[in-house]
This record gives C-alpha cells, sequence and structure tokens, in this order.
C-alpha cells in the first residue's frame, strides 16, 4: 500500500501550572512507553522539549512536532491542562489531532498525586468548541497508560484517512454512463474535504491508451497478470491489450498526480468503452485496487473516494460492489438456514462485473463480460475478473454528497458468508444484521446509490468517526439499528 500516508503520531503532555509538573511528565513517559511495547510497529514521537503550560511553550511544542515529521497529533492532559494552550496547539497543527487524559493511578496519592485531567477533558472540549477546532475525543477518553495507548492506536487509521484525504486527487474519464444518474453527485463538497479533483474525457484517455501501443512493458504485465490468474486465465489473447491499457492509467497518474501524493481513479467502462477500446477495464481496475489504488466503476467519484477511505482506514484492499439482488428462497433454505443466525431479509448478494482484486477472491476466472455479451459481440467484452468473494468479516459503507450538497454516509458491519453464489461476476452473499430495515430507512431513505465501497474487516468504529471528524453531521451516519430500536421514519405502526 504505497498509495496511503504513513502517519508519524507526536505526543505532547500539558499541565496546569497550578499542578506538579511531574504528574504529566511521568505519566507521558508512562504512556509512550505502553504504546511501544504493545504497538511498536507505529511510529510514535515523543516531545521532549517541554510540558505545555503557556502559549511560549505551545510554540516551542508545535515546532518540535513539526521539526519532527509528525502528521497526526495527541495532546494528552497528564493533569488537568492549560484550556487556552493546549486547544491553541490543536488549532495551529495542520493535520488530524486527539486529545486524550491520564486516570488517577492509586488511592495511596491522592493529595499530591492527583491530576484531575478528568475535570480538564471537559474544559478542553468546551475549549475546541469555542475555537471550532476538529479534534478526535475517543468515546471515554481517560484512562491508564495502557488504556490511552489503545485509545491512541485506534486513533491511527484515522487518522492516516484524514491525512489521506488532505492530500488526494481523484482522477476521472468521462461523465456518468445514461441512465446511471445516481452516481452523478456535486464535486463542491470534494473541494471542502481538501479532495482535488481532475476531470477527464473518455477520448483523452483513448488517445493515451492508443499512444501506448507497441510499449517495451507490456510483455512483462501481460506475464505478471497471466501470473496472477494462473489457471483462471480463460482469455490469454486479451492480456496485451489489459496491459496497454494498465500502463496507460499508471503513467496518467504519474503525469497528472501534480502536487498531490496520493492517487484514486473513477473510469468510465461502458456503453462505448469495450466497443472502441476493444475489452472491459474490469480486471485491470481489480489490479490497480490491489496496489491500494482505488478504481471506481461507471465514473462513480463519491465511490471512489469511499473506496480511498476505506483503503486508509484498513490498510487493506477494497472494492466498489451494487448492493445488487436478493437471495432466492430455495438458496437461502438449502444453504444459509439453520445454519446462519440470519433470516431470509438479513441477507443480499453484493456484486460487480469484475473489479474485485484477484486477492479478495476464494477463486477466479478472467472472461468476459456476460451483461454486456448479451447485447454485443462477445469478442469486445472479454476482460472481466468473476468469482465468489472470499467469506470473513466485512464492513459496508459509502460517504455521498447529497443532490442539495449535504455530506451524508452510511456504515454497517457484516459478513460474507461461506455459501456459494451460483451466478456470475465478483460476488458474494452478503449478511447484515436487521438489512431489511436499513435497506429501507437508511439506503433507501437517505437517497444512496446503489454502489457500496466494502473494506474486510469490522472498522465501523473507525469509520464513523472518520466521517465524524470531516464533518458529516452525526444525523447523517446511517447504520444498521438493531431491532428494538426504531428508524426516525420508520412507521411505529407497521
Amino acid at each position: 500500500m504505497n498509495n496511503i500516508p504513513k502517519v508519524k503520531i507526536g505526543i505532547v503532555a500539558v499541565s496546569r501550572d497550578c499542578f506538579p509538573e511531574s504528574l504529566s511528565v511521568n505519566r507521558r513517559k508512562a504512556l509512550v512507553d505502553a504504546y511501544k511495547a504493545k504497538y511498536d510497529e507505529a511510529d510514535i514521537y515523543e516531545c521532549p522539549v517541554c510540558i505545555v503550560e503557556s502559549e511560549i511553550h505551545m510554540v516551542q511544542a508545535l515546532e518540535d512536532v513539526k521539526a519532527a515529521g509528525c502528521n497526526a497529533l495527541v495532546v494528552y492532559l497528564g493533569n488537568f491542562g492549560p484550556e487556552i494552550s493546549e486547544t491553541l496547539l490543536a488549532k495551529h497543527f495542520d493535520g488530524p489531532k486527539m486529545f486524550v487524559a491520564a486516570a488517577e493511578e492509586s488511592g495511596d496519592n491522592l493529595i499530591q498525586g492527583r491530576g484531575d485531567a478528568y475535570c480538564g477533558m471537559l474544559n478542553a472540549s468546551y475549549n475546541l468548541a469555542l475555537r471550532n477546532i476538529k479534534a478526535y475525543i475517543p468515546e471515554y477518553p481517560v484512562g491508564t497508560a495502557e488504556e490511552c495507548a489503545d485509545m491512541i492506536h485506534e486513533f491511527v487509521p484515522i487518522a492516516r484517512a484524514i491525512v489521506g484525504l488532505s492530500d488526494l486527487k481523484i482522477i476521472s474519464f468521462g461523465p456518468r454512463p445514461l441512465n446511471f444518474l445516481a452516481c452523478n453527485a456535486p464535486i463542491k463538497q470534494l473541494y471542502n474535504l481538501g479532495v482535488e479533483i481532475e476531470e477527464n474525457s473518455e477520448l483523452d484517455l483513448f488517445e493515451a491508451f492508443k499512444k501506448h501501443e507497441g510499449d517495451p512493458r507490456i510483455a512483462e504485465v501481460a506475464a505478471d497478470m497471466a501470473k496472477e490468474l494462473g489457471d483462471g486465465n480463460k482469455k490469454p489473447e486479451i492480456l496485451p491489450k489489459l496491459a496497454q491499457y494498465e500502463l496507460t492509467l499508471l503513467d496518467w497518474i504519474e503525469e497528472h498526480r501534480g502536487y498531490r501524493k496520493y492517487v484514486a481513479i473513477a473510469g468510465k467502462c461502458w456503453p462505448a468503452f469495450q466497443t472502441q477500446f476493444g475489452f472491459v477495464p474490469c480486471y485491470v481496475n481489480s489490479r490497480l485496487t490491489g496496489r491500494g489504488i482505488p478504481v471506481s466503476c461507471e465514473v462513480d467519484i463519491y465511490g471512489c473516494l469511499s473506496e480511498f477511505i476505506g483503503t486508509c482506514v484498513s490498510d487493506d484492499i477494497v472494492t466498489l460492489l451494487d448492493i445488487n439482488n436478493t437471495v432466492p428462497y430455495d438458496l437461502y433454505n438449502e444453504d444459509i438456514k439453520d445454519k446462519y443466525d440470519y433470516s431470509s431479509t438479513d441477507v443480499f448478494m453484493g456484486f460487480h462485473c469484475g473489479n474485485t482484486s484477484s486477492k479478495k477472491l476464494s477463486f477466479c476466472q478472467m472472461k468476459y463480460q456476460l451483461i454486456m455479451a448479451r447485447s454485443l459481440p462477445e469478442e469486445v467484452t472479454q476482460g472481466t475478473l468473476e468469482g465468489d468473494i472470499a467469506p470473513g468479516d466485512i464492513t459496508f459503507f459509502r460517504l455521498q454528497s447529497t443532490a442539495d450538497n449535504i455530506l451524508r454516509a452510511y456504515v454497517a458491519n457484516g459478513e460474507v458468508l461461506p455459501v456459494a453464489t451460483r451466478s456470475f461476476g465478483a460476488i458474494g452473499i452478503f449478511a447484515i444484521p436487521e438489512m431489511k430495515r436499513f435497506y429501507r430507512h437508511v439506503l433507501i431513505e437517505g437517497n444512496f446509490p446503489h454502489h457500496g465501497a466494502v473494506v474486510f474487516g469490522h472498522y465501523g468504529k473507525a469509520l464513523y468517526e472518520v466521517f465524524k471528524y470531516i464533518g458529516v453531521d452525526v444525523k447523517e451516519i446511517g447504520y444498521n439499528q438493531p431491532a428494538g430500536v426504531r428508524y426516525p421514519t420508520e412507521n411505529p405502526f407497521a
């Protein structure tokens, strides 16, 4: 994953000048030691310059963490803390911030050893609001060194997504296909999030593709594709064209990323793509996504954005799927009922033509695209990757701008069941508790399009915090509410 940021967290301890500074010094050291002992893979920096008690200390600490290359900040209340200086520190740090506070340590040391950070966190949160400063505050932000270390570890994927968004460029090709207005949305919110977008014509892409004819690298890329596909390489004759297209996209990224570090692509794939290019781009899209460069289908810009956020949060491969079709009752009764604790309306099939990485499929074949082949010659529909999605935990989610330019999101933890789909495409049987009600009162009521991003694992907690941090109103973040908890739009008499 070389298309997402590395997070380096600077930890700065603060102290109210009427409290013993040693409380913050010793507690900061204990916190850093606990973190390194438990999470040695993360890059963490302990600011040694000072304990922040004043605005001058704040400036000194800020310069120190910047010089150390920190792109995320933890403000640690070792005791009550100076509410003005600590919030100014957060204000002037350019990157994601977190506030966390020390719990008291011993009932035998509650005179000189009492820090009152439990109280100080309240003042810190109030001052953050006064100054309109965004900061991540854990569900319960007060703890021992070990507990605070765990909280900081949970902050890492959140910080990675925030940093990534601030340096992301989305490259799109062409308008949405006809009858895909659901994938169209105002781009104003991209700029509000700090994301750049470069919109291109698919004719520009076609011209670049033609210029890559005879590229000496094609043979090597085609061989790599053949190695990845193995026995699933059912259309070997199309590999050189797919390799040519992959090189076109990779070169376009390097030539057009500009000053941005990270890139994602919202690509065109029909209706004219296959007749002009002579193939479908699904397999190439899957390969780039497998390298941490998300590529969405049907010029779904916010789907692409969602995929990138999922890549940052999970540090893993993601996919974009249609929330596609119900599971037939006979299949449910034969393979799911009495074997898994899900009703027939908790399960559905997530599908797309073939954009899911081979690393996230139980098996795969690269062949022709059945839906397109119903109305086009089969030879121009080759290049899709088919297979059942690997079973395991997933999170289905999406960030979307509404037609009236409001950010809206949803998050739902679930799983892919180890049940054969008996169908085609990159597809899996997904199970989300209370999906029936979630489908009606979040997806339909919220006017979400049919595309949803998928991360492989349960990342709902981190994604929810990312959406809050970037400014999505909590009333606009939908989730699958448990049975007995009514949605605002749910008919109480139903």
